[in-house]
């Protein structure tokens, strides 16, 4: 905000520096004495106005929830939740961009997942998110058993989401949660690469394509007496082809998996965090180095300390992921919404 302040500022400063030579133009035979006192007064008038703009926002402007998740939505770090992030005043067509930086390290394996979101007239947002996924020790343990040198150590995984708020909260006077259904493209850049450096070992168990689609459905309630603090609880349902959520590329057959998180405001900078992510996998395995995917969790404390920064850490588990089996994993995010 003091960047677009002083921007503003600065357009007018420039065109009221100009009126001197307009003067001398003949426009006006005004004192130049006066005119310097009206376009100062002019000057401290703007700025009076755009300080107020500036104030008025930060007074409409809730905290910084939700987090992002790791594909770049609204949510957790695994799992979404129905409120779109940072939706800006009733009034406002837009709200302001947010920026997330994620990590998450597991025993062998790693992720780091980079996010901006932007939520248009309070019920639309549209977010992308780039995350590497470290593949660890898989290298190593192909050319162990085949003598196949897969190339590389990592993929990337790009996430471009848009999401729709369907039913707002508490509509038609009724309890009803807020539900939100969206749409990911999600691109792969690697695992063909590794797919062809194996001899189509992937394509063999399942393996289809490096590109899918996910359509999810979540719903989410506030109840905010539980215990003085304020309970927010989230369902929803994920139609996918991913594998390892996209990390290890898309079979061609799209299953139903659910998910669920919860988060409990402790104080009303820090918060109590939890989540459930179901998956599922076409591929048959390859023993020892790629082994049937498990269901994901995690919990995790978010602290605000302010309305515009969130930090959070997390623990999760993750269970088999390609060679390894990931019991342990700990995540940290910041995120920052202008």
């Amino acid at each position: 905000m003091k960047l677009i302040q002083g921007l503003l500022t600065g357009v007018v400063a420039m065109q009221f520096a100009l009126l001197p030579v307009a003067l001398q133009a003949g426009a006006t035979t005004e004192d130049p004495k006066d005119v310097k006192t009206l376009s100062q007064g002019k000057l401290d008038s703007f700025s009076k106005e755009v300080d107020k703009d500036i104030a008025d926002y930060e007074s409409k402007k809730g905290p910084a929830l939700p987090l992002h998740t790791i594909d770049g939505v609204g949510g957790i770090l695994i799992t979404p939740v129905a409120y779109l992030s940072n939706p800006g005043p009733k009034d406002e067509i837009a709200g302001l961009p947010s920026f997330s930086a994620t990590y998450i390290n597991a025993r062998e394996k790693n992720v780091q997942s980079f996010a901006v979101s932007e939520t248009l007239i309070q019920r639309v947002e549209v977010s992308f998110a780039a995350s590497r996924f470290g593949t660890g020790t898989l290298r190593d343990q192909v050319r162990d058993a085949t003598t196949v040198d897969i190339g590389r150590d990592d993929v990337w995984l790009y996430n471009a989401n848009v999401r729709g708020v369907i039913i707002p909260e508490n509509s038609f006077d009724l309890p009803f949660p807020q539900i939100t259904g969206g749409i990911s493209f999600k691109q792969n850049d690697g695992i063909d690469q590794i797919d062809k450096s194996l001899g189509g070992a992937l394509t063999k168990i399942g393996y289809k394509r490096d590109y899918g689609f996910d359509y999810t459905l979540t719903a989410t309630k506030a109840f905010p007496k539980v215990f003085d603090r304020t309970l927010l609880l989230t369902a929803g349902v994920r139609f996918s082809e991913a594998n390892q959520l996209g990390y290890v590329g898309f079979s061609d057959t799209y299953h139903a998996t659910f998910e669920a998180n919860f988060a409990y405001s402790l104080t009303p900078w820090l918060w109590l965090a939890g989540e459930y992510r179901q998956k599922t996998s076409d591929y048959g395995r390859i023993p020892g180095l790629v082994e049937t995917e498990n269901d994901w969790w995690t919990v995790g404390l978010g602290f605000l300390p302010s309305r515009h920064t969130s930090v959070t850490i997390g623990y999760g588990y993750l269970g088999n992921v390609l060679d390894t089996r990931e019991k342990a994993a700990w995540a940290a995010q910041f995120k920052y919404e202008l």
